[in-house]
């Protein structure tokens, strides 16, 4: 293959543009994962988003992509051939360590692929490294004592957010051209979010995950891309049933490639979701999202929803005491002392929050609020609202504290800083994060496009016509200044 005349924007390649340029012949899988190792080596001491490099596997891998390509020994290339793909660390790979951030799994080994894993193994995708997380994944930004700070890109002061931080910090650094991320309130979402990136929450069962948490109705396993045609390509590698996953559907959904632009869409614009004090320029960047969208010709209309505070908190106080805050009393009971200190405040919240809400009361919470938001997006196609309701939060910041403080200035009531868990609750609904603009704050924001239960493709269709509409690239004039 001959060499590419793009140098240093090749790791901010899509992954679509990539596999063209290889099957061209312009470019070499090889060529790309050097480019992609050698921005990790200039650009990790400050991010530190990955826990792992794997990179004398991947150079192998890429020069049998290149193979493939060239068309040796037969092998057609695969759905993501030769594309290097980031792997958050709680997705396992056999022989390789499981830690979830932890000091207490610090020496726990993966006996079995995680199915992500697998897939994206078997579509051709290279797993270059694996990225940090939040102990146990169970917070809103990316630290832990195990693997220190992961910050973000485009400001090294602010966080880019959990539990899939590390994901979108590499996406962004341009140390990966794909990523896989979890969400169970909003990990995915909300590191997209921050970091200008698309993260998609595909709806219960979509894409099939490991026990025993993968019977948990709010969480889910899924792609994050710096495009949406790259998420497509992902989502689509992902999706499916696997034996391991009862819960997994069949059929699998294969979206389309090719959407009709906003034309006729009927959209309704919600900002603060009923129970949420937004930012001023989250909310900014959120309506010239919609006004581009209507500009476009999608027919937009603001609603607001009845949700409360009350609903929102029994709900989802019950359902995490009862399983994911179980899971992590249980490991804090035994081994308190080698836990970060969000882990112990996690453990001891959800103890007490297990003497003061049923799982029962949560379920008729929770059955309020899907009912709720079944009825106002009953005239429309789709739901646009924030993604967080403010810019951003420091790195290294527990958001221990009642009231969230940044630059200095208190910034609203810290628990409800994201925006995000309310669609784990209503966890039948797909939801595509897609960027929505940038802050005075130096990182960017992000818009929720939420759909109804299991119509993934709309919610696709809406992201790629904001993608036209409002266009968001990583280009030499727009990208992180590390």
């Amino acid at each position: 293959m001959t060499s590419s005349p793009l140098g240093t924007d090749l790791p901010y390649l899509s992954a679509t543009d990539a596999q063209s340029l290889f099957a061209s012949g312009e470019l070499s899988p090889v060529e790309l994962m050097r480019a992609v190792i050698e921005r990790t080596e200039e650009v990790e001491p400050v991010i530190n988003a990955f826990t792992e490099r794997l990179f004398d596997e991947a150079l192998a891998q890429a020069r049998h992509a290149e193979d493939r390509y060239l068309g040796k020994g037969g092998l057609a290339p695969r759905p993501l051939e030769g594309i290097p793909v980031a792997a958050k660390e709680k997705h396992a790979i056999a022989g390789r360590s499981l830690t979830e951030g932890s000091l207490v799994h610090r020496d726990n080994i993966a006996t079995e692929n995680h199915p992500v894993i697998d897939r994206v193994l078997a579509a051709g995708g290279i797993v270059h490294a694996r990225t940090a997380t939040p102990e146990f994944s169970i917070a809103t930004y990316t630290h832990s004592r195990l693997w220190g700070v992961t910050r973000n890109p485009w400001n090294p002061g602010f966080t880019p957010g959990g539990s899939s931080g590390g994901s979108g910090a590499a996406l962004a650094a341009g140390t990966a051209l794909l990523a896989t991320a979890s969400d169970i309130g909003g990990s995915t979402r909300v590191p997209a979010a921050f970091t200008g990136t698309v993260g998609f929450k595909a709806p219960y069962g979509r894409n099939p995950g490991l026990g025993p948490l993968t019977a948990d109705h709010y969480r889910g396993d899924g792609p994050m891309a710096r495009t949406v045609d790259d998420c497509v390509t992902l989502q689509n590698v992902l999706a499916g049933p696997d034996p391991r996953d009862h819960v997994s559907l069949r059929p699998k959904l294969t979206l389309p490639t090719r959407y009709q632009n906003a034309e006729g869409l009927r959209l309704a614009l919600c900002v603060r979701l009923g129970a949420y004090d937004v930012h001023p320029e989250v909310e900014a960047n959120l309506r010239a999202t919609a006004q581009a969208l209507a500009d476009a010709g999608a027919h937009v209309e603001e609603i607001e929803l009845p949700w409360t505070r009350e609903d929102l908190l029994t709900a989802i106080a019950g359902h995490f005491s009862t399983i994911f805050g179980a899971v992590v009393t249980e490991v804090a009971d035994r081994h308190r002392g080698q836990l970060s200190s969000y882990a112990v405040t996690f453990a001891e919240t959800m103890a007490h929050a297990r003497t003061r809400v049923t799982y029962l009361d949560s379920l008729r919470a929770e059955q309020r609020l899907q009912r709720q938001l079944s009825e106002a997006m009953a005239p429309f196609d789709s739901l646009l609202c924030p993604t967080t309701a403010v810019p951003g939060w420091h790195a290294g910041d527990d958001l221990a504290d009642e009231r969230l403080t940044v630059n200095g200035e208190e910034r609203g009531a810290a628990l409800w800083s994201a925006m995000t868990v309310p669609f784990n609750v209503n966890n039948r609904c797909p939801v595509l994060n897609v960027p929505s603009g940038m802050s005075s704050w130096g990182v960017p924001t992000g818009v929720q496009i939420v759909g109804h239960t299991y119509d993934d493709p709309t919610v696709f269709r809406v992201g790629m016509a904001l993608e036209q509409a409002r266009p968001w690239a990583f280009t030499p004039e727009h990208r992180p200044m590390l």
